[in-house]
């Protein structure tokens, strides 16, 4: 079975600014748009970036492996190399860390390379990588 791309909708307090952020920081490349929203490609999945000049994130957060996750929060998982060219230009273009670079559940079940990093609205997003795929899931 092939995983079909993902749609994701969500709030921001400025176009200019996500479009900046999703689309020269993170790379991803632009679709269609309007006044009041942008469709980006993130890693084959459609984000929708929608004005709301008033949206303000949620600021909650969740204890996994000694860090405060956000929640909510979204993301992809990608291949290692990717996550770490992805770490590489955000820590570049000096967007602040929530949750640094590092391996969560090393030597477990689930190991994973993970970090957290807000947009410009206040959105939490999450990249993660795992060495080996079917760790995904594992239990």
């Amino acid at each position: 079975m092939s995983i079909r791309p993902f749609h994701l909708a969500f709030p921001v307090h400025d176009l200019a600014a996500a479009r900046a952020f999703y689309g020269g920081i993170l790379g991803c490349p632009e679709g269609r748009s309007s006044e009041s929203w942008i469709d980006f490609d993130l890693f084959g999945h459609q984000i929708v970036a929608h004005l709301h000049p008033g949206a303000r994130a949620v600021a909650a957060n969740n204890p996994v492996d000694g860090h405060n996750v956000p929640v909510p929060h979204f993301g992809v998982v990608l291949t290692m190399a990717d996550w770490e060219a992805l770490a590489a230009r955000v820590a570049a273009a000096d967007v602040p860390f929530g949750i640094a670079p590092y391996v969560r559940f090393k030597g477990q079940v689930g190991e994973q390379a993970t970090m957290f990093f807000l947009d410009p609205s206040g959105n939490a997003l999450e990249f993660k990588a795992f060495g080996d795929d079917s760790q995904l899931f594992a239990k």
